[in-house]
């Protein structure tokens, strides 16, 4: 676990004003019709205030089309997932985050800033862009397993604890979320209320493989969010159309009218709801901006997700094709 060491005159104040919120959402790559026809960027960068960034993998890279995100403190950086490429061309994480780097320490400049390299979850889109931070000078890479997130972080008692994470001045909340995966964790962090929740919640389908598991952490988060000033629930992905109820079939490389990212405190409550209701049978659960499945990837909805795919590719290549 790494803690503060140090202040300077130089230090950021990362406590008068929070939480600060940053700025709205803007319209995220979301594919085209094909692979072929995408020119959305490998990685696009939104800087939500000067200290926070959100990056989105394009679609046309990889379908998951995950988010990633880098948190700026006084002594270190954390970055929060590395996406599904290890390959530089394919996914040029390493090159993006060390120019947003560079160009944080020009306007703060620090000797020997450290770059935590994290995870919120251990599914392969999250991590698989791991071996390109191998070797970075002032970098540590903390492994996706959830006996090695323990020990990184300092969590005595999983789950159920609260453990603080010290950027320098900006001091992160962490908790672990397992269900969706064992070592999911949430995180809160005071300076922009944003409250970082992987794969458990977002605009999406919710996959609670270890449904337990996953209807504990929902109970833990309610209360934990209830707790803090939450201006905003970030996941991972986005998957949901703004169609109530309906979303992008899995696979798909073209999301033209996706809801925005971020959700509303409230939603964990609603999530949370739903969630129990669903808990008595194994199914999908459907409800206006997200899904639950209740037992993970089962098999007859994943089937009916691939024919939705394919009817969905091919009434997009007729669009592309009149237009």
């Amino acid at each position: 676990m790494i803690c503060s060491s140090h202040a300077s005159s130089a230090d950021i104040d990362f406590a008068t004003g929070a939480p600060i919120d940053g700025a709205e959402e803007p319209v995220w790559i979301h594919g085209a019709a094909s692979r072929k026809q995408c020119t959305d960027p490998a990685i696009q960068v939104h800087q939500s205030d000067r200290h926070t960034f959100i990056l989105r993998v394009s679609k046309a890279v990889s379908f998951e089309a995950p988010f990633i995100f880098l948190l700026f403190g006084n002594e270190r950086a954390v970055l929060f997932d590395t996406g599904p490429s290890a390959d530089p061309a394919k996914v040029p994480l390493r090159r993006t985050v060390d120019e947003l780097v560079g160009a944080w320490l020009a306007e703060h400049p620090r000797k020997d800033y450290e770059l935590v390299v994290a995870h919120t979850h251990g599914h392969h889109d999250h991590r698989d862009g791991d071996p390109q931070f191998a070797g970075r000078p002032h970098a540590t890479v903390v492994g996706h397993t959830a006996e090695e997130v323990r020990s990184f972080y300092g969590f005595s008692e999983w789950p159920g604890q609260i453990v603080s994470f010290d950027l320098g001045g900006r001091v992160l909340e962490l908790t672990a979320t397992p269900g969706h995966h064992p070592a999911s964790i949430t995180v809160y962090d005071p300076w922009t209320g944003f409250l970082l929740t992987g794969d458990t919640i977002m605009p999406g389908r919710l996959y609670a493989k270890e449904y337990a598991g996953f209807l504990q952490s929902l109970e833990r988060l309610v209360e934990f969010a209830a707790q803090r000033s939450v201006t905003r629930v970030l996941g991972c992905h986005i998957e949901m159309s703004r169609a109530p109820g309906r979303d992008y079939p899995a696979g798909n490389v073209y999301q033209p009218d996706e809801v925005p990212l971020r959700l509303p405190a409230g939603r964990i409550t609603d999530i949370r709801d739903a969630a129990a209701r669903a808990a008595a049978k194994p199914g999908v659960y459907v409800h206006e901006d997200f899904i639950i499945w209740n037992g993970g990837q089962r098999l007859a909805p994943m089937l009916g997700q691939a024919g939705r795919l394919i009817a969905y590719n091919r009434a997009n290549r007729k669009q592309a094709r009149r237009g």
